[in-house]
C-alpha cells in the first residue's frame, strides 16, 4: 500500500517557510520605515519638489528724452508632452500649432513625433493672447510658461550701438551686452511640489524669492538727430556706391554723443537674418587712416610750440621729398607763397609737412597721444578701439612726413570726433559719454558722472586753430559745401588712401569732414566719414554735404540760434 506523508509535517514546513519569508519582508519594512525613513522621505521630497526660476524683467534702453529704443514685454514659452498626444490627432494638432505660432506644419509634426521624450519646446516669445488661445483650444498636454521678450520699437535706429538679446535673455552686442548686468536684474526662485504629470500639487508648501527687475539705461542719444544722421549718411553711401559710412554728433561742452549713426545699419528686429559684419558699431570699432582731418593736430602742435603762427608764410611747391618718397599735394600747382592759414584751408600736404618739420616727430607724436590717438576712449562706448599710433622712433623715413597729414596712423571716427570736440572746447578734452544715467524701479533717475577733463592745448591755440578751420569752410577752402547760411562754421575736409586689410594693400579712399558750429560759440561737433566710395572720393564733395545736412538739422532741433557775429578779418593769403 502507498503511504501518504503526514499532513502535519507538510503544514509545519509550509509555516516555517512562510514565517521566514514574512520575516524578510518585516525586516525590510523596519529598515525602510524605521531606520532609513529619513533617506526615503528626502528622496520622495526631491522627486516632488522642483525649483522654478521667476524671470526678472529686463530694463529698457531709452534715448536722452526717455523715448524707448529697447523694451521688454510679457511673453509665453509654449511646450508640449508628445507622449500625451494621440497618434490619430497629431497632424491636426500640428496644423493648429503651426497656424497660431507662425511655424511650419512640418516642424510642428516632427516635434510631436518625438515620443521618446516628454518635453518639446514649441516656441519662445509667444504673445500671451496667442498662448491663451492655444490653451483654450484643448490641445493635449500643452504647457505655457511666463517669460519676457525684447522689442526694439525703432527698428534699425542706432542698431549696432544698442545691440540685441539672445534666446537666453543675455545681451549679445552693443549696450545690451555692455550693460547686461545692470539691465538684466536678478531672477527670482520658487520651490514647488509637483506630481508625476508635472502639475503642481495643491495645498503643498512653497518658498519664493522675488525677482529684482533690471534698471533702465538712458543714453545720451537724441532719437530725432540720430534719425537725421542715419538718413543722411545712408543716402550718401548709396549715392556714392560706398562700402559704408559713419556720422557722429557730439556736444562740445560735455562730450555727450548726441548721435552715432552707421550705414548700412542693423535692424534689431531681424538681427538673426543680418550679416554678422553689421553687428559691429563701425563708428567706434572701425579703424582707418584719417587723412587731412588730422592736420588740425599738426597745426595745434606747431602753434602750441610757438614754431609758427597762422600768418607764417611758406614757399610751397606741389611736391616734397621725404626719405625715399616724393609726396604730393592733391592738385598740381606752381611754387607759391602760402600763409599757414591758407595751407590748412586749401589742405596742402606739402605745407603741412613743412610745418611739422619745425617741431619734429617726437613733439608731434606727443600731441597725437594727448589728443587720444592710440588709446581706447573711455565713457562706456561699447567695443571702442584704440586705433594705431606707432612709437615715433619706429616711424619710417616717409612716415615722419605722412603722419603730419593723417597717413601712417589709424583712428576711429569716435577718436577723430573727440579731437574736434577738444579744439571747439577751448583746448579741453572731455571723455566721450554715451550713458546719460540709469533709472531704478521707483523711477528715480541717477545721472552718470561727467567725463574726465584734460587740457590738451591752450585756449589761445584752440582759438587760432578755430579761425584757420573757419577759413577752410570759406570761399577759398576745401570745405565750402559744409557752409550753413546764417551760421559760422569751422571744419576740415579729409581725403585719405584707404588700407584694405583683406587685400593687404591700399585700395580706394576714405572721405571725411569734421567740424563744429557756431564757430565763435561752439555747441555741436559733427563728423562724417564715407568709406571706399566709387563715385567721387574727395571729402569736400562727399562728406561735407553730409555734415551740412546733419548739423543743420541738429542746430534746429536743439534750437541753437546764430550768434549774429561775423568772422574777424584775417590774412588768408600771403599777398594780402
Amino acid at each position: 500500500m502507498l503511504r501518504l506523508g503526514s499532513p502535519r509535517r507538510r503544514i509545519n514546513i509550509g509555516l516555517i517557510g512562510m514565517t521566514f519569508i514574512l520575516s524578510i519582508f518585516a525586516g525590510r519594512l523596519i529598515q525602510m520605515q524605521g531606520l532609513d525613513s529619513k533617506v526615503y522621505e528626502a528622496a520622495a521630497v526631491g522627486q516632488r519638489q522642483h525649483i522654478e526660476l521667476i524671470p526678472a524683467k529686463r530694463g529698457s534702453i531709452t534715448d536722452v528724452n526717455g523715448h524707448e529704443l529697447a523694451v521688454t514685454v510679457e511673453a509665453r514659452e509654449v511646450s508640449i508632452d508628445p507622449t500625451k498626444v494621440p497618434a490619430q490627432v497629431r497632424q491636426q494638432v500640428a496644423r493648429s500649432l503651426a497656424t497660431q505660432l507662425g511655424k511650419t506644419e512640418q516642424e510642428m509634426a516632427e516635434k510631436l513625433a518625438r515620443t521618446h521624450t516628454r518635453y518639446q519646446l514649441l516656441a519662445r516669445d509667444v504673445d500671451p493672447v496667442v498662448a491663451t488661445r492655444l490653451v483654450q483650444a484643448g490641445i493635449p498636454s500643452l504647457a505655457t510658461k511666463r517669460t519676457y521678450r525684447r522689442l526694439y520699437p525703432a527698428g534699425d535706429l542706432a542698431g549696432s550701438l544698442i545691440g540685441f538679446v539672445g534666446d537666453e535673455g543675455t545681451g549679445l552686442g552693443g549696450m545690451e551686452q555692455a550693460k547686461n548686468s545692470l539691465l538684466a536684474g536678478r531672477d527670482g526662485k520658487q520651490r514647488v511640489e509637483t506630481g508625476r504629470d508635472g502639475q503642481r500639487i495643491p495645498m503643498t508648501s512653497s518658498q519664493r524669492t522675488a525677482p529684482v527687475d533690471g534698471k533702465d539705461v538712458r543714453l545720451t542719444i537724441d532719437r530725432d538727430i540720430q534719425w537725421a544722421a542715419q538718413k543722411s549718411i545712408d543716402e550718401q553711401v548709396r549715392a556714392s556706391n560706398a562700402d559704408s559710412g559713419t556720422v557722429i554728433v557730439m556736444d562740445v561742452q560735455t562730450a555727450q554723443i548726441v548721435a552715432m549713426a552707421n550705414a548700412p545699419e542693423l535692424d534689431l528686429n531681424n538681427w538673426r537674418k543680418a550679416d554678422e559684419s553689421s553687428y559691429i558699431n563701425k563708428a567706434a570699432a572701425d579703424v582707418f587712416e584719417p587723412g587731412s582731418t588730422n592736420k588740425v593736430i599738426t597745426a595745434a602742435a606747431a602753434l602750441e610750440a610757438g614754431a609758427v603762427t597762422p600768418d607764417t608764410v611758406y614757399r610751397v611747391p606741389d611736391r616734397i621729398r621725404c626719405a625715399d618718397q616724393v609726396l604730393h599735394d592733391a592738385h598740381t600747382h606752381k611754387v607759391e607763397s602760402m600763409t599757414f592759414r591758407q595751407a590748412v584751408a586749401e589742405s596742402s600736404n606739402v605745407a603741412t609737412v613743412m610745418a611739422a618739420r619745425e617741431i619734429g616727430s617726437a613733439r608731434l607724436y606727443q600731441m597725437l597721444k594727448a589728443f587720444g590717438f592710440g588709446t581706447r576712449p573711455g565713457g562706456g562706448v561699447p567695443n571702442a578701439e584704440a586705433g594705431l599710433l606707432p612709437d615715433y622712433r619706429k616711424w619710417s623715413g616717409s612716415q615722419n612726413c605722412t603722419v603730419a597729414y593723417g597717413q601712417g596712423v589709424s583712428v576711429t571716427a569716435l577718436q577723430m570726433a573727440s579731437v574736434y570736440q577738444t579744439i571747439a572746447n577751448g583746448g579741453v578734452k572731455v571723455e566721450p559719454q554715451i550713458v546719460a544715467g540709469t533709472t531704478d524701479a521707483s523711477g528715480r533717475f541717477v545721472p552718470a558722472p561727467a567725463g574726465k577733463q584734460t587740457r590738451v592745448v591752450s585756449e589761445t591755440t584752440a582759438k587760432e586753430v578755430t579761425t584757420m578751420l573757419e577759413s577752410a569752410v570759406g570761399a577759398e577752402g576745401t570745405g565750402q559745401l559744409a557752409a550753413i547760411p546764417g551760421y559760422r562754421v569751422a571744419g576740415k575736409t579729409g581725403t585719405a588712401n584707404r588700407y584694405d586689410a583683406e587685400l593687404g594693400r591700399y585700395d580706394g579712399y576714405t572721405a571725411s569732414f569734421a567740424g563744429f558750429a557756431p564757430a565763435d560759440k561752439p555747441r555741436l561737433v559733427v563728423l562724417s566719414v564715407v568709406q571706399n566710395p566709387k563715385k567721387g572720393h574727395f571729402g569736400g564733395e562727399l562728406a561735407a554735404p553730409v555734415f551740412k545736412d546733419v548739423m543743420t538739422f541738429a542746430i534746429k532741433s536743439k534750437k541753437i540760434p546764430p550768434t549774429g557775429s561775423v568772422a574777424p578779418p584775417v590774412r588768408a593769403r600771403a599777398d594780402q
